[in-house]
């Protein structure tokens, strides 16, 4: 049972702000509205059912997107908000949750813009926002990179190209937050605008920025 006071904010929908905030975008969309349980999506029927999956379907022009995230997940965020306190006993559905949110932000934009992503680049760009989110709020960690990028563990039944999508952006992932530690250490509004021109670029200046930087 949710403890969440009425008129409360999901810890979904904090996310959204936060990260929208950050990058200086706005999508327009509740997160909340598109956020589904593990009923619905068993109706969908994905190939895989993951803990957190963005799914999306064409039709007629119109993009139709639903986040799923596991209900056990959000529940133990609840209990444990991480605003208050972000610890082993929430670090990994904390990170989940991020990259939910930060996979529904991009996807919606693009959208907005009709612009296409690929799935390298909104895996890349999740990775990042879950080390700035989690760097903002530990205020400062010197194992949050290792944790992130160096302990790192792949479901079994990944095929392997996505296991090697999944490798791929942790690994430049890892690289870009390194350098931004290194070069924006002491520089919090600078590391911020570095961070928003990244945000606005594909994925091929993505990578030349990221290989420019480290």
């Amino acid at each position: 049972m949710s403890r969440r006071r009425p008129g409360a904010r999901s810890l979904l929908a904090r996310l959204q702000l936060g990260l929208e905030a950050l990058y200086r975008v706005e999508t327009q969309l509740a997160i909340d509205a598109f956020v589904i349980d593990g009923a619905a999506r068993d109706l969908v029927g994905p190939m895989r059912t993951p803990r957190e999956q963005l799914l999306l379907r064409e039709e007629n022009g119109e993009l139709a997107i639903a986040l799923f995230v596991d209900a056990a997940a959000l529940a133990n965020l609840e209990r444990h908000d991480p605003a208050a306190r972000l610890d082993d006993c929430n670090f990994t559905d904390f990170c989940l949750a991020v990259e939910g949110v930060s996979h529904f932000i991009y996807v919606a934009l693009a959208a907005a813009r009709e612009r296409p992503v690929s799935q390298l680049e909104l895996e890349l760009q999740a990775e990042v926002d879950k080390f700035i989110c989690c760097a903002l709020m530990l205020g400062g960690s010197p194992d949050l990179r290792r944790r992130l990028f160096g302990d790192v563990a792949y479901a079994d039944d990944l095929s392997p190209d996505e296991r090697e999508r999944y490798r791929t952006a942790n690994l430049h992932a890892g690289r870009y937050a390194a350098a931004l530690e290194r070069r924006y250490a002491e520089e919090t509004a600078a590391m911020l605008a570095e961070l928003r021109r990244f945000y606005r670029m594909d994925l091929p200046d993505k990578l030349g920025r990221i290989a420019q930087l480290a």
